[in-house]
């Protein structure tokens, strides 16, 4: 479904600020697999996600969604393929558009461009349906500015606009951290619905351990721009954060105070 093949990637190359963000990554997730990833600022968690999503190109590697070699593809045509949701609840929404509008606009991005309506009597149903889904009343609303949404809700719907198409790739990039605690827990556990429901493919980026250790089948832990430790499903299950802290000790011989500090 996923498979990246030596992926590496240099910020300012060749000058006093060069930076290796992305070193030789080899990553293969198969249908239905949820990963979590975590590590500290700057280990590259958010550029694996750009050059999977196509906002960054590797310099060095292969990236392939569905079989297919997408490495080179721009990010507007990869698109149709993958869904995200940004830390910021604002990133994935048109704020001056309603509900229903940016909908449309999501419901449309894997399918041909025509010059009918956005927003038929029966597509307007079916918004309210998925809705409906949320528990957030949101389906009484579709007439009302997304701007004008708390920003649970603006992430609510943006993960529901990134998934009703049932993309072949979920992009989660630390969706819940910009949320206060509640409302972090209720996008939490939609996620997981949505998730279970559609069986996505899924990449999670957190800065919660207790987080990538709950949700998802796999968590892999980066630093420095490589992936230093892959959990198993089986393996997953008796892990606690204090495992996850001493395999970071173990692999780099460091010790860290608490898992805010590293992930923060």
């Amino acid at each position: 479904m996923l498979q990246l093949n030596q992926i590496h990637k240099i910020f300012n190359e060749g000058s006093p600020d060069e930076k290796i963000a992305i070193d030789h990554i080899n990553l293969s997730l198969k249908a239905g697999d949820f990963v979590t990833i975590i590590g500290s600022n700057g280990a590259g968690k958010s550029t694996l996600m750009n050059i999977i999503s196509g906002g960054l190109f590797p310099d060095v590697g292969e990236v392939y969604i569905d079989g297919k070699n997408v490495t080179i593809m721009t990010e507007y045509k990869r698109s149709r393929m993958i869904g995200r949701v940004f830390q910021d609840p604002m990133a994935g929404t048109a704020p001056s558009m309603t509900i229903e509008e940016n909908l449309a606009m999501a419901y449309s991005r894997n399918k041909a461009r025509t010059f009918r309506r956005g927003v038929t009597n029966k597509r307007r149903e079916y918004f309210r349906e998925v809705l409906e889904t949320l528990h957030l009343g949101l389906e009484n609303r579709l007439s009302a500015k997304v701007g004008l949404l708390s920003g649970g809700e603006r992430q609510a719907l943006s993960l529901l606009m990134a998934t009703f198409t049932e993309p072949s790739i979920l992009l989660l990039d630390e969706h819940t951290a910009a949320l206060d605690p509640s409302r972090a827990e209720l996008i939490t556990n939609i996620t997981k619905e949505i998730v279970d429901r559609y069986k996505l493919t899924t990449l999670m980026v957190t800065h919660n351990m207790q987080q990538a250790i709950d949700l998802g089948n796999r968590l892999i832990m980066m630093d420095k721009g490589q992936i230093i430790l892959e959990v198993n499903e089986d393996q997953k299950k008796d892990l606690t954060i204090e495992g996850l802290l001493e395999e970071f000790k173990r692999i780099r011989g460091t010790q860290m105070a608490s898992d805010r500090a590293i992930l923060s």
